[in-house]
């Protein structure tokens, strides 16, 4: 047996399905699982022991005599393959073109596809309710295809090599030291808890209790973010913005006695790994694509325009429904999970 799985980007939408992998490799463990990812999220996946195969896209440039040449060629090597499956959870016109250059014995697609995708595939799977969660969707094409979901998997196993490298970076910040993680980032400036929250918490946080260290996490775009918690928290914040691999970036999180976060990849991750979270909610719907069964805490401001579900706010005073979150009831939600903290 031969699957292909089209889902090239984003990081979040890649970690929700990666229980198709590991179901799919739990029932089929003779099966070949071939996997269609953006380059510059193949850290993620290179080395995994469930995938035989990683095809790179070339997202960023695609239009440049690069990106032209190497999405050809892996065209070309996805038509040779000859897979029994090809599940494309992407939903959208590239990924359904590939799925249709590879000419699977059965290709799946979400129904609710974009861009005229649907014509590429021989089934479509429906969104199992309104408002179900992007990973049970993804699982829906696993009952389709008569594979259980229900059994334990370990979703992100742990990279010794990336493990060992952030023990060491650890272990010289105290031995015995609990780690906070804020990631204070998010692709929409309007899923931004504002920073100047972020450096009241980390100020709260660090003066109740000696033991606590805070570590900011995120891309080289919010850096700036990082240097303004830094400035707030001091020596015990360790800011890792733009510092760490994606695999690097997971171990680090594995760490965490709490995960503080926007709506953002590391809250997935986050979630991903067990961890517990408080995440911080503003426009977008957390049932639909918030920190899956993640132990912790969703926050999310009541409002008439709550979730929006837009870029951009329209509502009266501009990002309330993220403001309106104090980072007194942060701290409180936090607390619940350092249970040697004061308060």
């Amino acid at each position: 047996m031969k699957i292909l799985i089209l889902k090239p980007s984003s990081l979040g939408d890649v970690v929700h399905a990666l229980p198709v992998l590991r179901l799919l490799k739990l029932s089929l463990p003779e099966s070949q699982i071939h996997w269609w990812i953006d380059e510059r999220l193949a850290p993620l996946l290179e080395g995994d022991p469930d995938i035989h195969t990683l095809h790179h896209f070339v997202r960023r440039g695609w239009h440049t005599p690069r990106g032209i040449s190497q999405n050809l060629r892996t065209a070309r090597t996805l038509r040779r393959e000859r897979f029994d499956w090809v599940l494309d959870l992407q939903g959208l016109a590239r990924s359904a073109v590939f799925a249709w250059v590879a000419n699977g014995g059965l290709t799946l697609g979400p129904d609710s596809s974009r861009e005229g995708a649907r014509i590429f595939y021989d089934r479509s799977i429906p969104r199992p309710t309104p408002n179900a969660h992007a990973v049970d969707w993804n699982l829906a094409f696993l009952r389709e295809l008569a594979v259980p979901v229900d059994r334990p998997f370990e979703w992100l196993p742990r990279r010794a090599s990336a493990a060992q490298s952030v023990q060491q970076q650890a272990s010289q910040h105290g031995k015995d030291c609990r780690w906070i993680f804020f990631c204070p980032g998010a692709r929409w400036m309007n899923k931004r808890w504002p920073v100047a929250h972020f450096q009241e918490l980390a100020t709260c946080l660090l003066a109740a209790d000696p033991a606590l260290r805070i570590a900011i996490v995120g891309s080289v775009e919010d850096q700036p973010l990082g240097r303004a918690i830094t400035s707030a928290g001091g020596a015990r914040c360790l800011d890792l913005t733009g510092r760490t691999t994606l695999p690097e970036l997971i171990e680090w999180l594995r760490l965490a006695s709490v995960v503080i976060t926007n709506d953002s990849a590391p809250m997935h991750l986050a979630a991903a790994l067990g961890r517990p979270v408080v995440a911080l909610f503003g426009p977008t719907h957390p049932g639909r694509t918030g920190p899956y069964h993640a132990p912790g805490k969703v926050l999310q401001a009541t409002l008439p325009c709550v979730p929006c579900l837009r870029r951009t706010c329209a509502w009266a005073t501009p990002n309330e429904c993220l403001l309106s979150l104090t980072p007194a009831m942060v701290a409180d939600a936090a607390r619940a999970h350092l249970p040697a903290a004061c308060g």
